[in-house]
């Protein structure tokens, strides 16, 4: 499988406007580091971040972000069909945010 011009993740805005303050975002996924996890979940496109959405984010009441990441140059592996990235998210390689709707 070859490597998407763009990818997305899914973050809590406290998440990333923690991540602003520090430089780098390391969150995996809901409630789980970096660290803890060993990678980045991420999505090849908004089909799949839908899906990681009402798996995991469905209950939330707290404001959501799409972050569109540029994976040049990052440790991106993927595996099961999803994007993961090893390493830190570099705040320069997310080229925008979105409030995440959830669909209907």
């Amino acid at each position: 499988m070859t490597t998407p011009t763009l990818i997305h993740h899914l973050a809590l805005r406290t998440d990333w406007e923690a991540a602003q303050q520090a430089g780098e975002y390391r969150i995996s996924t809901l409630g789980r580091t970096l660290e803890q996890e060993g990678f980045i979940h991420c999505s090849r496109d908004l089909t799949q971040l839908h899906g990681v959405h009402t798996a995991f984010y469905h209950h939330l009441t707290q404001p959501l972000l799409i972050l569109d990441i540029d994976p040049t140059g990052l440790d991106l592996r993927i595996e099961n069909g999803f994007p993961h990235l090893y390493g830190p998210l570099p705040l320069t390689a997310v080229t925008a945010t979105h409030p995440y709707t959830a669909p209907r």
